[in-house]
């Protein structure tokens, strides 16, 4: 009998040919885009992105209005009217972690008394039980190379678990999503204990949470052998969640809960799709490129503090002689932010103090002048029909990195946050009964007759 590998090297040339084929059939002409006018992209050729629903829940603000015309400006974000950098220092000036009246606000449309945020965070606690078993059975048995995988698959499978899942009703769906806030880091990180210990040969670490603690507390308390945290390391990841929350109806992942959602699928079905979508590089593992691109910048630049070196190497990177190759400076720019990306500014400030305390000065003097002149070599080299700046990937990574994170969970961390995000657009596109999303796409090949077998090319 056959192994599997000869079977599959065999396989393999035929495969590549009906590729080939696929591809050659599927190939359409740029220009017809041009023609009829389609906005690539759910995009406008000016980068702004085409109208399809309206919100209650953010508000994102990258150009203001000067003699009836457009002009770009510093970026805010609001979470239900609120400037979520505002939110972040009432959190810090109080000395208390923000995720869970963040969560509240975004759900509820407004921020809660101290009574209801104690209510909440026990509510919360309540649901961050996975069901008896569901940690052997479904995680240890088949672990993942994959942390986003393992959440995907971790998230149908409570579909079982659910006495009432494919009711879409208000109350209904808002205990699901409850759920699966709470249930998120627990979910992520003993998927990656997991794959730690079945792919890697390290301990297996299983920790219970704890009720005394906030998110950004358990999640460091449940990952880490000792279960240890300074307070700065904590309340900087609450930053993090804060600010990976939410960010428009419009983003990928959002856009993908709204459109599943619209059908009235279930609520496991909508974020196991919304996963999905993060999961892809372009969306939720950008801070990973950050991050291995930096690596590469340190290995070749002999001077840091140079200028000039640095410029050479970011100019190899946009020429595709450096790093992947993809011509691409990761984590500068952004499909809506211009002058400046307001997560980005928050986290510089917290980022520094990180830094300092963890010995990473040097690592983040290089970050801090790549963030001065990768956003003036791209406007050189490239035509832009807006200016750049870092995003918030740019840093994120730099920080998970920092607290000892590993890479498998970055994206899982954004998931962690986001989660919250495509809860209340769950939430708002059922409460407004609208019609299932269907957007056009226009059919550019002609009709042709059916050719029977036997008149066919042999």
């Amino acid at each position: 009998m056959q192994s599997e590998k000869n079977i599959y090297s065999e396989i393999t040339p035929f495969i590549t040919e009906l590729a080939s084929k696929a591809k050659a059939a599927d190939m359409i002409d740029s220009e017809l885009y041009t023609r009829f006018d389609v906005k690539r992209g759910l995009r406008d050729l000016n980068g702004k992105g085409v109208l399809t629903g309206l919100t209650h829940i953010s508000d994102i603000v990258a150009t203001r209005e000067e003699n009836g015309v457009m002009v770009p400006t510093d970026g805010e974000l609001y979470y239900r009217g609120i400037n979520v950098r505002d939110i972040i220092n009432g959190c810090i000036a109080d000395k208390r972690f923000g995720f869970e009246e963040t969560t509240y606000l975004l759900l509820f449309g407004r921020l809660p008394s101290a009574s209801e945020l104690k209510e909440f965070k026990e509510t919360l606690f309540f649901y961050r039980s996975l069901p008896t078993n569901f940690v052997r059975d479904i995680i240890m048995k088949a672990p993942s190379r994959d942390m986003m995988n393992t959440l995907a698959r971790s998230v149908l499978t409570l579909y079982s678990y659910d006495d009432n899942p494919d009711d879409t009703s208000l109350p209904n769906v808002l205990r699901q999503c409850m759920s699966l806030i709470a249930l998120f880091p627990l979910m992520a990180i003993y998927g990656y204990q997991a794959y730690n210990h079945y792919h890697e040969g390290n301990s297996l670490f299983i920790h219970v949470p704890r009720a005394d603690l906030s998110t950004a507390e358990n999640i460091l308390y449940l990952l880490r052998p000792d279960s240890s945290y300074t307070e700065l390391e904590a309340k900087l990841l609450d930053v993090c969640l804060i600010l990976h929350m939410e960010h428009g109806g419009g983003n990928n992942s959002t856009f993908t809960t709204h459109l599943v959602t619209s059908s009235l699928t279930d609520t496991y079905s909508a974020i196991a799709a919304a996963i999905g979508s993060l999961k892809g590089p372009r969306h939720g593992g950008a801070n990973i490129k950050v991050v291995r691109m930096f690596e590469d910048m340190e290995k070749n630049i002999s001077k840091w503090e140079d200028d000039d070196e640095v410029t050479a190497y970011l100019n190899a990177l946009l020429d595709g002689k450096a790093f992947d190759k993809a011509g691409l400076i990761y984590g500068v720019g952004h499909a809506i932010y211009s002058k400046s990306d307001p997560r980005a500014m928050i986290f510089k400030g917290f980022v520094e103090q990180l830094a300092h305390e963890k010995g990473f000065d040097k690592e983040y003097a290089l970050y801090d002048k790549v963030a001065r002149l990768a956003p003036e070599i791209i406007s050189e080299r490239r035509k832009m029909y807006k200016g750049v700046s870092v995003n918030v990937d740019f840093y994120s990574g730099f920080v998970y990195k920092m607290l000892g994170l590993p890479l498998e969970l970055y994206t899982p961390l954004f998931a962690m946050a986001r989660i919250v995000g495509w809860s209340a657009h769950r939430l708002e596109e059922l409460a407004n009964n609208g019609k299932i999303i269907r957007p056009a796409y226009k059919p550019i090949g002609p009709h042709i007759p059916y050719v029977p077998m036997d008149k066919r090319p042999k």
